[in-house]
């Protein structure tokens, strides 16, 4: 087990203070900051650091050692890949609306986008490499996402609410077909509406939406939302189709797991993300960057209904937060008050990542120790044995990530 050294990717959307502050740094910092990344991703791989202080990349150190790095198995599935990123994300601002493809999908889009002779890191390009992209978002603070299409019914009740001439037609047209596949015909028209038909129907919408929140209507987070999203992206159709998703508000714990082909965007909050380590994103809106409508609608899911909210399913001492990816499993243990229990961390034989939110944690590996503090985090190879926690103050929060457990010979903790 060694000290990560991470990396803090400043994008538009993130944080003047949540990471500076996490990380003992100045606040606030000169520029958003959006995301810590814990990994071996080629764009900002983590740097491994020695007993000595010398550091390592860590995509080095597994190019170098696979198997003693990754595990046997591991490293024989994944090509001698980490498969899994860990991220904290600071959400200050909303996040494009996006969907990820699945297995199958990335690999024929990357193959066809190479074979057609797009650069990897051209600005139109879907699949810069052929694998998918689950994720998992934890939240640490109050966390806000759109996630997966509502129930249509529910859907028809909320545009009854705001209810303008312009948006009769196309409430009338889900009405009709208050299933999956009216969902598709209605996000289709609205995705793809010109901008004049856009000028038209958003203003009277945005008024209909102030209504309804003077009015403590039921719809009330919904209508902000749309304001909200209005507001930052004036004329994006992604304000039309936030319509149609769930609308979350995850408290500390809670977590949602994005499969492939669910439509979300975060809105605002701090939480821990882990997900396949890809970069394949199919964009619907809410930004300035490439929309290629044909392909989003090609990998989207148009299954509807309530969006599941986990907390974990107890195992020991961790809430682990099962999803049937094959490439990560992510747990949580938490200390409150005097309690001081020591907790395991299996996995002996898989590759794992250590990361404390809060608090103060001793790694214990045998006769070596390590000790966390807040936004500090370990690598831990599959060579090492399995590892105890201490933790050394009240309200300490760790979470450990490691590969799925069907990616494994074993369950990993």
């Amino acid at each position: 087990m060694e000290l990560l050294r991470n990396a803090v990717r400043p994008y538009a959307w993130g944080s003047r203070t949540t990471l500076a502050e996490l990380l003992g740094k100045p606040s606030p910092a000169p520029h958003p900051e959006a995301e810590l990344w814990m990994g071996a991703h080629p764009g900002d791989p983590s740097r491994v650091v020695d007993e000595s202080g010398a550091e390592r990349s860590l995509l080095a150190r597994i190019d170098a050692d696979p198997v003693a790095e990754l595990g046997g198995d591991t490293a024989a599935r994944w090509g001698n890949r980490l498969p899994f990123l860990l991220k904290i994300l600071a959400v200050e601002e909303p996040l494009s609306l996006q969907a990820h493809p699945s297995a199958a999908q990335a690999a024929e889009g990357h193959e066809r986008e190479e074979k057609a002779g797009i650069a990897r890191d051209a600005a139109t390009r879907n699949y810069p490499d052929p694998t998918a992209k689950p994720e998992l978002v934890c939240a640490l603070t109050e966390f806000h996402a759109l996630a997966g299409f509502r129930d249509p019914r529910r859907t028809l009740a909320l545009l009854e609410a705001v209810s303008t001439p312009g948006l009769s037609p196309y409430a009338e047209l889900l009405a009709n077909q208050p299933d999956s596949g009216g969902l598709r015909a209605l996000f289709t028209m609205w995705i793809t509406l010109p901008q004049t038909a856009l000028a038209a129907l958003l203003p009277d919408l945005f008024d209909a939406c102030v209504r309804h929140v003077k009015d403590h209507g039921e719809f009330t987070t919904e209508c902000r939302t749309v304001l909200e999203l209005g507001e930052s992206y004036p004329g994006d159709a992604g304000v039309l189709a936030a319509l149609l998703l769930n609308r979350l508000v995850l408290s500390p714990g809670e977590a949602i797991y994005l499969p492939a082909g669910n439509l979300h965007a975060y809105l605002r909050g701090t939480g821990v993300e882990i997900l396949a380590n890809s970069d394949n994103i199919l964009r619907g809106g809410l930004t300035p960057k490439h929309v290629d409508v044909p392909e989003l609608l090609r990998v989207l899911d148009f299954g509807c209904g309530d969006m599941p909210v986990t907390s974990g399913e107890r195992r020991g001492r961790w809430q682990v937060y099962r999803t049937g990816a094959p490439e990560f499993e992510l747990a949580r243990a938490q200390w409150d008050g005097a309690d001081r229990d020591e907790a395991v961390l299996a996995g002996a034989g898989t590759p794992r990542v250590v990361l404390c939110c809060a608090g103060s944690v001793l790694l214990r590996d045998g006769e070596r120790e390590l000790r966390l503090g807040p936004g500090r985090s370990a690598w831990v190879p599959a060579s090492d044995p399995d590892l105890v926690l201490v933790p050394e103050a009240a309200d300490t929060q760790v979470f450990a990530a490691t590969v799925g457990a069907d990616a494994a010979s074993h369950d990993a903790l």
